[in-house]
């Protein structure tokens, strides 16, 4: 397990210090894995290296396994090297003149470990990795792809008690970077290693993770599982950045006995539900509604949330096609059956379930 409690981070700028991570609190079970997600510059990275031991937090305490890695308040600072932990950088630091066998190797050395007893712990690591035919390669010669594997088993060979990812397929085309993520997965589940994976891809870190933390200017915005972080955020801000979404501003009329809430937009009156538990009637807020939960099928003559417009945009992506509606003074965006009309300006009403229409705080 790890834990990290109110750990802060700053660093001097034209005069001035700006803080990088502002006192965030969390935990990560053992066997878990845990994606810091956030966009430039929220803090994600320096969080994973005050956990790795390369930056020195200014408050705080980091407890990894059972032991305290840092404790800003009694003066502990544990360094990098023994804090047994595996980190993939987003290079891969790949040595050249070394095979694939004597690049996962090189991590032992320094340990007090034979040369023998080397070889075979980098050869486990390898079959963790499905690369052990490649072992006596040299390591220029391998895909970009397993080159990252490499410095997967590099960071594992040691048992570290748990592996540091920093967005480590960035460097990776597109569909070699969803091929890489899901093996990636594979050899986390089979490994078992507790693992922090940082990422600004919000694609990857729904696929990857048993967990997500979103962040924000340095703070900690929600957490939660995948599913349910995509499916009932609790901010516009992590709405807005965990997929694509319709934010549509409307005022609270009503709230009933079940907890569902009638909100005026410009779109009309949109039935919906709060997961805050916490709007009143006169709330100003945000309805968040996902284009793949607005429909065209809904039974003829349903006037709740029902939404009228014209296309103004329409661009075939295979299975569906991804449309724009102009409502009034708003665009909608949805998706469609992918042999739907596409004609310009042709009228289209589209239809939401109750449960698919979050009623956000305004941000």
């Amino acid at each position: 397990m790890i834990r990290v409690e109110r750990l802060s981070k700053s660093f001097a700028a034209n005069d001035e210090k700006i803080a990088a991570v502002a006192g965030i609190d969390f935990e990560v079970k053992a066997g878990d894995m845990t994606t810091l997600l956030g966009p430039s510059g929220c803090g994600k990275t320096t969080t994973l290296r005050c956990l790795a031991g390369l930056e020195r937090p200014q408050a705080g305490r980091i407890v990894i396994g059972d032991e305290t890695a840092v404790d800003v308040d009694a003066g502990v600072f544990v360094p990098p090297q023994r804090r047994n932990l595996g980190m993939v950088f987003q290079s891969y630091a790949i040595w050249p003149h070394m095979t694939v066998m004597e690049n996962v190797a090189y991590a032992l050395e320094g340990r007090g470990i034979g040369k023998a007893e080397r070889k075979q712990l980098a050869m486990a690591a390898l079959e963790l990795v499905q690369l052990a035919a490649f072992a006596e390669r040299p390591a220029p010669r391998l895909s970009g792809g397993q080159q990252q594997r490499v410095a997967i088993a590099r960071a594992m060979v040691g048992h570290p008690q748990a592996l540091l990812f920093d967005e480590p397929l960035s460097n990776l085309d597109a569909r070699l970077r969803i091929d890489m993520r899901n093996e990636l997965r594979r050899i986390q589940r089979r490994s078992g290693l507790t693992a922090i994976y940082v990422t600004h891809d919000q694609a990857e870190a729904l696929a990857i993770s048993d967990w997500i933390i979103v962040m924000k200017e340095g703070r900690i915005v929600e957490r939660g599982r995948p599913v349910d972080i995509y499916r009932h955020p609790r901010h516009v801000f992590t709405a807005q950045f965990l997929g694509a979404t319709n934010l549509i501003a409307g005022t609270v009329a009503e709230v009933d006995a079940a907890g569902q809430l009638a909100v005026v937009t410009a779109v009309g009156r949109i039935l919906g539900i709060d997961p805050t538990r916490a709007l009143t009637a006169g709330a100003k807020v945000k309805v968040s509604i996902r284009p793949e939960d607005l429909s065209t099928h809904a039974a003829a003559g349903e006037a709740v949330n029902t939404i009228e417009g014209r296309m103004t945009f329409a661009a075939f992506g295979g299975a569906a096609v991804e449309a724009e509606l102009r409502c009034g003074e708003t665009n909608i965006a949805c998706l469609l059956d992918r042999d739907a009309d596409l004609t310009p300006g042709r009228a289209i009403t589209l239809r939401a379930k109750a449960d698919a229409c979050l009623v956000l705080p305004e941000e």
